[in-house]
């Protein structure tokens, strides 16, 4: 490989964790202002087609247990943000959709900011150009994916300390939670 290609290479990866680390963030700060946790804004995310989803979908999507599934649709039943209505075809089966209080919060919160990404984006990138990124971004999702349904294909470590001694969130001085 030249110099050339792994400086690239070296920034591309740079570029891409820090967008990563920019998108959990603001994540993250969506979830304060809702008043839920990551989990529960991902949840939420999944509902904003308007389409009604199955709670066995939601366990798949975000690889949870039916019963932690259960305990966070409970929760954002309880905030208002979604309901659960029987399946149609299907009395046994429930279906689950998001609220328009919801939607609407939501919205609030992240229209100054995709209006301001849509309006420097398409002054800055031709649509030629645009057309290339999200040709890269389709192109790394997808690979993220097959790389995220082989981590949760393998077992995690077995901890001998406190529980969620080995849980991610940020580190404070000498490694302790903050």
């Amino acid at each position: 490989m030249s110099k050339k290609t792994g400086d690239t290479t070296a920034n591309l990866g740079r570029a891409v964790q820090q967008y990563q680390g920019a998108v959990d963030d603001f994540d993250r700060e969506m979830a304060r202002l809702m008043g839920v946790n990551e989990t529960d804004l991902r949840c939420l995310e999944l509902l904003m087609s308007g389409e009604p989803v199955a709670p066995g979908d939601l366990r798949e999507k975000l690889g949870l247990s039916s019963g932690s599934v259960t305990a966070m649709l409970d929760r954002l039943e309880k905030l208002e943000y979604l309901t659960r209505t029987p399946h149609p075809g299907d009395r046994r089966r429930s279906e689950v959709r998001i609220t328009p209080r919801a939607t609407t919060l939501a919205h609030g919160l992240m229209e100054p900011f995709l209006d301001e990404v849509f309006e420097q984006v398409t002054e800055r990138y031709s649509g030629r150009e645009l057309d290339l990124v999200v040709d890269f971004l389709d192109c790394v999702r997808g690979i993220q994916d097959s790389h995220r349904r082989r981590l949760r294909e393998t077992p995690g470590p077995r901890t001998h300390g406190a529980a969620g001694e080995h849980a991610p969130g940020r580190r404070g001085e000498k490694g302790t939670r903050v």
